[in-house]
């Protein structure tokens, strides 16, 4: 039986074995929501997957507005990532991770599709700044974004700032080949060395070197755990402050760890029925991402909390984009298989 008492200890290892007690983080009326929430949101996810007509909820603010999938992986940018640039045929380290990036720069499908439909299969022999540089100057003379909305892409510091922001970015993925980064990445043992070694490149901060070592874990060149590490973003540290009047003796990372630990208890304490990603149970990454989103949702559902960011309303309306592309993950994962869900329709493995 679960333990449903709030309370923990951590032992720290040392010759008498010290018995420490951390104060934990105080919920607010918004950490009951994070956890409904979650799943209803992924009871969306499962509608929509399975061919469902909308709509595929009750709830009036997700009805009205746009929130990211519970599972990153799941999301539409990360699955598009990891089925036509991860794997869509069998590249070596440099090229993955490569093509891995230079998506996440500007992590928008279409600028992808512009550039492979133009220059063909992005890899490191066709890797071509100026070449990339044409495409993307003829783009934004007609006025298209090339860049994401999700999150502002920092134009660099005078020293490798350009006259155009997208050339600082090619520069940078050139400089990461030429030092030899992605094989460094591939030498080191955790996910937090891997992190910050992106960090030690101009630009990056440390909300983008989390989501780009998240991105090249998928790859099956890397096999870190994504419960090792996490690091909270922007949106993230607001969900937190309006989920927790008080985070105790914890930072805002061991608040995300001591969530993900406690999924099973939090959802059962509320008697809610969670359907995890066929039997993979959120990871840190998912939890920091899900205070992203109910930071969003509480602007609407609990206008009286207040975060740390100053927001008060939901920019994304949600428009739904039918039909749902078909589930796929990282095959390491082993989650495309019919055995696993054989209610739905899967995307065939592509190996090679």
């Amino acid at each position: 039986m679960l333990d449903k008492v709030r309370s923990t200890s951590k032992f720290i290892n040392t010759s008498s074995s010290i018995l420490v007690r951390r104060k934990e983080p105080t919920p607010t009326a918004v950490f009951d929501t994070y956890w409904r929430f979650a799943t209803e949101r992924q009871n969306i996810y499962f509608r929509r997957i399975r061919g469902e007509r909308g709509p595929w909820t009750t709830d009036p603010v997700l009805r009205e507005y746009k929130f990211t999938n519970v599972y990153r992986a799941a999301d539409r940018t990360s699955q598009y990532l990891i089925r036509n640039v991860i794997y869509k045929q069998k590249y070596d380290l440099r090229d993955t991770v490569l093509r891995i990036l230079l998506f996440k720069l500007f992590n928008k499908i279409e600028t992808w599709e512009l550039l492979e439909n133009t220059l063909g299969n992005i890899c490191e022999k066709t890797f071509d700044i100026r070449k990339i540089d044409v495409v993307l100057e003829r783009a934004l003379a007609s006025n298209a974004a090339i860049y994401s909305a999700a999150y502002i892409m920092p134009s660099g510091s005078k020293a490798v700032r350009q006259t155009r922001k997208h050339r600082m970015h090619l520069q940078l993925l050139a400089k990461m080949l030429k030092d030899s980064l992605f094989e460094r990445l591939a030498d080191v043992e955790s996910m937090r060395d891997a992190f910050f070694l992106l960090l030690s490149y101009p630009s990056i901060g440390p909300f983008l070197a989390y989501q780009f070592v998240t991105d090249i874990n998928y790859s099956d060149h890397f096999s870190f755990s994504e419960m090792e590490f996490v690091e909270a973003g922007p949106g993230a540290r607001d969900g937190i402050r309006k989920c927790f009047s008080d985070l105790g003796e914890y930072n805002e990372a061991d608040a995300i760890r001591w969530v993900t630990d406690r999924q099973e208890i939090e959802l059962e304490m509320r008697d809610l029925v969670f359907r995890s990603l066929w039997g993979r149970q959120l990871q840190l990454i998912d939890c920091q991402n899900i205070f992203c989103e109910v930071s969003k949702y509480a602007r609407v559902a609990h206008p009286e909390v207040l975060g740390c960011s100053g927001r008060v309303r939901i920019k994304q309306r949600f428009s739904p984009q039918q039909p749902s592309p078909p589930a796929w993950f990282p095959p390491k994962w082993e989650l495309n298989t019919s055995d696993v869900h054989p209610d739905l329709i899967l995307m065939p493995t592509r190996r090679g």
